[in-house]
């Protein structure tokens, strides 16, 4: 890291965070208040934790080089539930008085952006005053990553959400309410971590400088990086390009080892799915390794359990 990138990661704010404007996630005017910084959904990017963008994907929107993420029916939905969940949120802590966020940045770092679902104030007569916490809305198809209700434990993604939320406004504490399979209300807390925070804090800012500095990362076997470079290219030209022998034989290795792996993939899921027969699951030691689903009477499919146990 350059000397410029740990003295802007390192920085305690002077002041409070200086709030950019009240916009609608998704529009237009969100996208360009975020354009030159990183946001809280993209941070975990940064960090490579995050199962919808890569480093790689997002270097190049914050190029110009493709556009802005598609809204998903995932990201429709969540959209749609959030008031709701913050509705919810409210009625079941009648103490608290819930307000809504603008944008913010870090008060010197104007890079590191924050756009909280909501906020919760001191006093709801001073809109003023600095929050005191935050609130996260999320919608989950299942429990998948999702932990005991009042705990931590979420996906590690909102997790590095919430932290980059709370680095930059200053508070110690987010409660995150999630909605699971469309009726299922759980709450979680996420504190403060200041190791967690500077580690995220440092590589915003490396990643910012290789943003300025124009350096690509390296291409990686995340799919939105697949889908980038898919992308990138725009027309045909009917010519060849010579590629190192090094790239042809990985590429002709990969496809050799995939074509194994869905051979010894199908041949392992048949073996349990015989020793299932009619059941509904396999299990080993109590957890659940896979499910079976049928449709019309018979075997539709094989789903592995979402958290996995070899002890």
């Amino acid at each position: 890291m350059t000397n410029t990138a740990q003295a802007g990661a390192h920085a305690a704010p002077a002041a409070g965070p200086a709030v950019l404007g009240w916009f609608e996630p998704g529009t237009a005017d969100w996208h360009a208040a975020r354009a030159a910084g990183i946001g809280g959904s993209e941070i975990a990017a940064v960090m490579g934790i995050s199962p919808y963008e890569s480093r790689f994907s997002l270097w190049h929107r914050k190029q110009g080089l493709i556009a802005p993420v598609e809204e998903s029916e995932e990201m429709f939905w969540g959209k749609v539930h959030e008031p709701a969940i913050c509705r919810r949120f409210a009625q079941l802590h009648p103490e608290l008085n819930i307000s809504s966020s603008p944008t913010y940045a870090a008060g010197d770092r104007p890079w590191q952006i924050a756009n909280p679902d909501r906020l919760i104030v001191p006093d709801h007569l001073f809109d003023l005053e600095p929050p005191t916490a935050i609130v996260e809305a999320k919608t989950a198809r299942d429990e998948h990553g999702w932990g005991k209700a009042g705990t931590d434990e979420i996906p590690v993604h909102y997790r590095a959400q919430a932290l980059w939320y709370l680095d930059v406004l200053q508070v110690s504490r987010c409660h995150v309410a999630v909605l699971i399979a469309g009726s299922e209300y759980r709450e979680y807390v996420v504190d403060y971590d200041e190791t967690d925070a500077l580690a995220m804090r440092e590589a915003g800012a490396e990643f910012m400088r290789t943003v300025r500095q124009h350096e690509r990362p390296d291409i990686d076997g995340h799919a939105a990086t697949f889908q980038t470079i898919k992308a990138l290219p725009e027309g045909q030209d009917d010519i060849d390009i010579e590629v190192s022998q090094a790239d042809r034989d990985r590429y002709f290795a990969a496809l050799d080892a995939a074509k194994a792996a869905d051979t010894e993939k199908r041949a392992a899921a048949g073996v349990l799915l015989d020793q299932i027969g009619t059941g509904r699951r396999a299990v080993h030691d109590r957890s659940t390794v896979a499910t079976r689903t049928v449709r019309d009477g018979r075997t539709h499919s094989l789903q592995p359990a979402r958290t996995r146990s070899t002890s």
